[in-house]
């Protein structure tokens, strides 16, 4: 590798999200190339043969060797602080992965309720039809997780902050309850990106990653990634190597590009986010504003010391329900209705009947999904123009 693009450099994160990864050509490239190749030629049988044996390193078939998607790979496990990432075709692709490379038939999950709804989903309809079960719990009672764990545990599963509430749970004492139990922690990092948090560095043993958000930042491509040891990493390149959720090189290279300016981008947004929450929560048509910037979040003391921001996603409710909210969202002019988030564009939704709309009436109430609740994934646009495209709605309903 070109010491210069080296993780192992001393460097600032922000350096790191510029530097980190690549591996010059012999075309002395400055910006990173895009290698769109399957295959990849030798230059004897014996070479070919080593390589593909493992022998040797190097390219073998872009399902799992490609030097585009290791570049991003090393650049995101460098900002994460891991030995080793994985990248993947989605995020949720990086779950299953994950599951499928260290869980087994008669294991079990201890995952928080607070969960997006294709991933509750993915435990309960998919994997639990191979025999692998999953318990949720409150995210922020370390008591629940505790109680949870069974001698058949092997994996704990968080998104902190959560999707749309923004709760927050303790990683550091939650890796410690993991580790005594002997299973391992995951934490989907996908909300805040490294820049803002860094759950290797308070003690989990996995990052989950929607590259698809701010990753990207700018809503252009799918993809995912899990980074950590190179031991669990290992069999999760297994699952990538022979099932096939794989990364293409056209999306890994618009994400190593979206890395550079990771930390401008979600300093920016955290900045939005705050000033808008504090905004709605002085609004009278507003009853509640979920967003742990806010001194009134029960996790504010938590999040500032855990993490390095608040994020840009939040969430906010409106008395009367599904009809008052879908009016505050149909009357945005500015701001896109979407389920996507961690888009330089702010996008709106309706949680309840979008992202866990799959989720059953008691799994919602359980998880906080409320029908007068509203998603908010705050963008980079002036915040002035944010403010007074929702107040269009919110006006009206006071």
């Amino acid at each position: 590798m070109d010491p210069h693009s080296s993780p192992e450099h001393d460097w600032a994160l922000e350096t790191l999200a510029i530097r980190a990864g690549h591996d010059r050509t012999h075309e002395q490239e400055h910006a990173e190339p895009i290698f769109p190749t399957s295959s990849f030629v030798y230059g004897s049988a014996a070479e070919a043969a080593r390589k593909f044996s493992g022998e040797e390193p190097g390219n073998v078939y872009s399902r799992f060797t490609n030097p585009t998607v290791r570049t991003f790979e090393r650049r995101l496990a460098a900002l994460e602080g891991g030995e080793r990432c994985v990248a993947t075709s989605s995020g949720m692709s990086a779950i299953l992965a994950t599951v499928l490379a260290l869980l087994e038939a008669g294991d079990e999950i201890v995952a928080s309720r607070s969960l997006f709804g294709s991933t509750v989903s993915l435990f309960d309809k998919y994997l639990g039809k191979f025999g692998i079960t999953t318990r949720y719990v409150e995210l922020s009672d370390l008591a629940a997780w505790e109680a949870a764990i069974t001698p058949a545990t092997r994996l704990l599963f968080a998104e902190t902050p959560s999707n749309p509430l923004s709760e927050v749970v303790d990683i550091a004492a939650l890796a410690e309850i993991s580790h005594r139990h002997g299973a391992w922690l995951a934490i989907d990092n996908c909300f805040l990106t490294p820049s803002l948090q860094r759950p290797l560095a308070l003690g989990a043993d996995l990052v989950i990653h929607s590259a698809t958000k701010y990753l990207d930042g700018q809503g252009r491509a799918v993809g995912g990634a899990v980074v950590g040891r190179d031991k669990e990493l290992e069999e999760i390149f297994g699952v990538v190597r022979t099932c096939g959720p794989c990364l293409s090189p056209f999306n890994a290279w618009i994400f190593t590009k979206g890395l550079e300016t990771l930390t401008l981008r979600m300093r920016a947004h955290c900045d939005n986010a705050q000033r808008l929450s504090e905004w709605l929560e002085a609004h009278p048509a507003v009853s509640r504003v979920y967003y742990s910037g806010l001194p009134s979040h029960p996790q504010h003391a938590l999040a500032a010391r855990q993490q390095q921001g608040f994020g840009a996603v939040l969430g906010f409710e409106v008395e009367g329900g599904r009809e008052a909210a879908w009016s505050v969202i149909d009357a945005t002019r500015l701001l896109s209705i979407t389920g996507n988030l961690g888009d330089v564009k702010t996008t709106i939704t309706h949680p309840a009947t979008t992202t866990h709309g799959r989720l059953s009436d008691d799994q919602k109430a359980i998880a906080g999904i409320h029908e007068g609740l509203i998603r908010v994934a705050v963008g980079l646009e002036a915040i002035d123009d944010i403010r007074a495209d929702l107040a269009r709605g919110l006006d009206a309903l006071i």
